[in-house]
């Protein structure tokens, strides 16, 4: 997969007292890159966690739950676009849907 883009997670985990989600991120980044996602059935497959949402959404719970990154995958051309990583408070202020 095609993974835009990786600078998203690279300035959230850089944020003062960010840096615990610093190796998951990385780790999810890796995994992502490598994975072969064909559908949302995949990507449950490997991340059972994982929430499948409207409009080719998922979310991930990074950190233990502590964080949330949302991306949107075109399973037609490989590409997985990061649309937000946040804390719960700042993922409660957003509509994954449509971010």
């Amino acid at each position: 997969m095609h993974v835009i883009s990786r600078k998203k997670l690279v300035d959230f985990y850089k944020q003062p007292g960010r840096q615990d989600a610093k190796g998951q991120l990385e780790a999810w980044y890796y995994e992502a890159k490598h994975a072969q996602w064909a559908s949302p059935v995949d990507v449950k497959a490997q991340y059972g966690s994982a929430s499948i949402i409207g409009d080719n959404r998922v979310v991930f719970n990074i950190a233990g739950n502590k964080y949330r990154l949302v991306v949107r995958i075109n399973y037609d051309s490989k590409t997985v676009f990061v649309r937000f990583v946040g804390t719960h408070r700042e993922y409660d202020k957003i509509d994954a849907e449509v971010i």
